[in-house]
């Protein structure tokens, strides 16, 4: 895609052009978004996952190649690397979007629950830094890493002991791969997101009074979006962040700023809510 090409969004740069970028995980939620606008911004973009009927139909819809990865299988994220490659070459940006999110107090965190999380979170993401930080080093021309990562990895939250402490583990490891991979011109950083509607947080985004909750924890005032996330995405993996590395940048409105909600921000909020509805009733 030229500098002077164009979609439906608008007049597009062609930041990535030429350049091949892997997004696992891109076929949903925020990584649909990011492969969407790197494949808009001129990258050839492979899209890894388990469900590869899934992968295959982003994949198609923008001119991609889907392939079948689960990242908590060492040899798979090999795979995708080897699979990438012989696509289109060298690789030159990868961005780890694969994760899921299960609520469990300590109490409850069993042994197969926190495996379980962590095989994803945490050992599947640091197989990713490594299989792509080598593939990337060895091709002489330097490349881009970025993670997702969660505001709940700054902000503590009741319920996501397991979820938040392999988010933050990966955003420590972002910084250790920034140094150990800098020499070779490999780029490493994380987006911290807010609570953003998605497949995975669908079910959240249904409640009113949790939606004004956020809103009033976030100085911005407003959700964010699944595009917010890929233009950050876009800015650190592409030429405008060529002098950033080991960094986390939190996407999140301002919420990072103050704190999650909490059980009782969230019955105070249905309260006043609820009392609102209720005269907007009563003045019908």
């Amino acid at each position: 895609m030229g500098t002077n090409a164009t979609t439906d969004e608008g007049v597009r740069s062609g930041k990535l052009a030429g350049r091949t970028a892997v997004v696992i995980g891109g076929h949903s939620g925020f990584g649909e978004a990011i492969s969407r606008l790197f494949a808009a911004e001129g990258a050839n973009v492979v899209i890894g996952a388990r469900r590869r009927d899934l992968v295959d139909e982003v994949a198609d819809s923008i001119g991609g190649v889907g392939a079948t990865c689960d990242i908590t299988d060492d040899d798979q994220v090999q795979a995708l690397v080897a699979a990438a490659t012989d696509a289109y070459g060298d690789i030159h940006v990868a961005v780890n979007c694969a994760g899921f999110e299960q609520s469990t107090p300590i109490a409850e965190l069993t042994p197969d629950k926190l495996h379980s999380m962590h095989a994803v979170q945490l050992s599947g993401a640091l197989f990713c830094m490594r299989h792509f930080g080598n593939a990337m080093a060895a091709h002489g021309q330097g490349g881009a890493f970025l993670s997702l990562s969660s505001l709940t990895a700054h902000n503590p939250s009741r319920g996501l002991a397991a979820y938040a402490s392999a988010k933050a583990g990966v955003e420590y490891a972002t910084k250790i791969a920034a140094v150990e991979y800098g020499a070779q011109q490999v780029r490493f950083n994380a987006i911290a997101a807010s609570l953003i509607e998605t497949p995975m947080t669908a079910r959240i985004f249904r409640v009113e009074p949790v939606i004004r909750a956020l809103d009033e924890i976030t100085p911005l005032g407003r959700p964010g979006t699944v595009d917010d996330i890929a233009k950050a995405a876009l800015f650190l993996c592409g030429p405008d962040g060529g002098y950033i590395t080991g960094q986390t940048l939190c996407v999140d409105g301002g919420a990072s700023l103050l704190m999650l909600p909490t059980p009782q921000m969230f019955a105070d909020v249905s309260r006043r809510w609820q009392e609102a509805r209720a005269g907007e009733a009563g003045t019908g």
